[in-house]
């Protein structure tokens, strides 16, 4: 099956295990990084199944946009798949649930929320279900980072039906994994845990001065790769827009991807991107799944992700092809605000409860601050990546930015004080200000909001007019970031 309908000559590591275990009907909790294959791992013994007679093949997927592309994708290779979710018309969701209940679907996509519909359970228990598979299984736990209440319903069909089920994720901690193995009743389930390493990846952070530098930073990357295929991922559609601008403005071959554009667009810029018609694709985070190019050469990340689950995922998209790729991160402070302004605007979740809205947004925030402390760190970056996830790692990789460069460590206490000082003299006088306006303080500025309230007046003013703007602005982010100082939410944020 692997050969003749996948074309390939070989299982990958750790997929020949699992397609056994699921040809043996034991229960399977795989956690694969991108790129590893997770697919065939259910598609392989769909096909045979099918061809046993022994049941349909279910895929849970929460992402729409997914079953579509994996659906035309098998079709195309001559297997009968389907899938079943909200964008299908009534008589085309009966049309599928026909397909079914006559035997000729060897597998389907399906929402989580569809397994709630009597008249699909009714369907498929008189098909049999040969293997459940689901597919993005970290959004079963509220510790993972994509967290679905309607995922933790799966384990009422499981009960009912009683498949073998098998979980796949690509990015999980042991909190997650310990969640997935609990809320769908994995029993004795064969346990895969491949490797995070991509040793054929290569990581960077580079942390330009502004967003001038930024911009020079990214459009000479991307330049002395012109004839290289390239991902840049930004957080929001106005910045897709204008770094893609910016970069057919320097005469690169770039593209854009965002929610906001029309269908029929997304689909032709993404058809020139993987036909090499365009060589960069300009994105949200909507862009990627399930898009199969190998020859991503780089993936860079103009604005920071929100964790590091999300950043891993992303960069893993470069490099599918076993090739040498790079990761490039450009860090800014003030990213980390657009960051926590994009948490707090998130839209509101309605199949939450209050008490999970609040513990999901605790948890943001700490895989935010985790975030932050990648891009700021001086250890190994991969070391880093990989100790998140539960990994042992190597303490020196000798492909990152900061294994390729020589820190000097320096003793910062004298300057840190005198921050922390001035945010305790402005807070004295039941005052608060922003970041920037406590720099301007301690460097003495005689800028006119500082005058206007009477800031000068401060013990602290001035105290480090000798230290440049950059250092006395990474101090205060350092201190924030190591939970000294406090940085407040919202559209103002201030520190105290």
């Amino acid at each position: 099956v692997l050969r003749t309908t996948f074309g390939y000559e070989s299982f990958r590591p750790h997929q020949a295990e699992i397609v056994d275990a699921a040809l043996a009907g034991r229960a399977v909790l795989a956690v694969m990084p991108t790129s590893a294959g997770k697919s065939i791992c259910y598609q392989v013994p769909a096909l045979v199944l099918a061809a046993r007679g022994t049941g349909l093949t279910l895929v849970v997927s929460p992402l729409i946009s997914l079953m579509a592309d994996q659906v035309g994708a098998l079709r195309q290779a001559g297997v009968a798949a389907s899938f079943l979710n909200s964008t299908l018309s009534a008589s085309e969701r009966a049309s599928v649930l026909h397909g079914v209940a006559s035997g000729a679907l060897a597998l389907l996509y399906v929402a989580p929320e569809r397994l709630d519909d009597p008249a699909f359970l009714e369907c498929v228990s008189a098909r049999g279900v040969g293997l459940l598979a689901v597919d993005e299984a970290h959004c079963i736990s509220q510790w993972g980072n994509d967290f679905r209440p309607s995922y933790q319903r799966i384990i009422d069909f499981v009960d009912r039906l009683r498949p073998p089920v098998m979980a796949l994720t690509a990015t999980a901690t042991r909190a997650v994994r310990r969640d997935i193995h609990e809320a769908l009743g994995l029993r004795d389930p064969l346990v895969v845990l491949a490797s995070f390493d991509r040793p054929n990846l290569s990581f960077a952070v580079a942390r330009p001065h502004g967003a001038a530098e930024k911009d020079r930073t990214l459009v000479a990357f991307c330049r002395q790769r012109a004839e290289r295929s390239g991902i840049v991922y930004c957080s929001s559609r106005r910045a897709v827009e204008e770094v893609c601008e910016l970069l057919r403005d320097e005469g690169l071959l770039a593209t854009r991807y965002h929610a906001g554009l029309t269908p029929e667009e997304r689909e032709r810029n993404q058809d020139d991107f993987l036909y090499d018609r365009s060589r960069v694709m300009v994105a949200t985070n909507a862009f990627g799944m399930g898009i199969d190019k190998s020859n991503v050469s780089y993936v860079v990340h103009y604005n920071l992700p929100l964790s590091l689950e999300n950043y891993y995922q992303e960069a893993g998209r470069a490099g599918r092809d076993g090739t040498r790729a790079e990761c490039l991160l450009l860090y800014s402070p003030g990213d980390v605000h657009t960051a926590e302004f994009l948490l707090s605007r998130s839209e509101p979740r309605e199949d939450l409860t209050p008490e999970q809205r609040a513990v999901l947004a605790e948890r943001d925030a700490e895989r935010l601050r985790q975030m932050v402390f990648y891009a700021t760190t001086t250890e190994c970056l991969r070391a880093h990546i990989l100790r998140y996830f539960g990994e042992e790692a190597s303490a020196y990789c000798g492909n990152c930015s900061n294994c390729l460069t020589e820190f000097e460590e320096v003793d910062a206490t004298t300057d840190a004080l005198k921050v922390v000082s001035c945010v305790a003299r402005i807070a004295q006088r039941g005052r608060s200000a922003g970041a920037a306006t406590v720099v301007d303080v301690l460097r003495g500025s005689r800028g006119e909001k500082v005058l206007r309230r009477g800031f000068d007046t401060l013990s602290t003013y001035g105290i480090m007019a000798d230290v440049p703007t950059r250092r006395v602005r990474a101090i205060l982010d350092e201190l924030v970031f190591r939970g000294v100082l406090a940085r407040t939410a919202g559209d103002y944020p201030t520190i105290g």
